[in-house]
């Protein structure tokens, strides 16, 4: 089984960064329109990028550590640093819910494909 290219890694991150505001601005009924998803989604995205740069995750982008995890911490807190230092705001319950919401995708997505991995090497094997 392939694994992931650096591209499709750096895309399936950012795909769950855009999930997680997509949904929680329809969550609270402020619209999708493109503009307010970029105002939102940009203190994650530059998060993100920097903790690609700090993890070297371009050496394995789908491991789960380093990379995934420093990804997720890295994103996690900087985005609500960013945010707070933006005027924007990061109450507790958003702090909570950013973490687990991108707990579950930024590390769920390369635990699935290390499972899937395992699993086609056993079948191969």
């Amino acid at each position: 089984m392939r694994t992931l290219s650096v591209p499709g890694a750096a895309v399936a991150d950012l795909l769950c960064l855009l999930a997680f505001v997509t949904i929680g601005r329809a969550s609270h009924d402020e619209g999708n329109a493109l503009a307010g998803i970029a105002t939102t989604v940009w203190p994650f995205a530059a998060a993100l990028a920097v903790s690609w740069l700090a993890t070297l995750a371009w050496r394995a982008p789908a491991r789960l550590v380093p990379s995934g995890l420093g990804i997720w911490a890295g994103t996690t807190v900087g985005g609500l640093v960013l945010r707070v230092a933006t005027g924007a705001g990061a109450e507790p319950s958003f702090a909570v819910v950013t973490a687990l919401f991108l707990a579950a995708t930024l590390l769920g997505w390369r635990a699935v494909t290390r499972l899937a991995r395992v699993r086609a090497s056993r079948s191969t094997g």
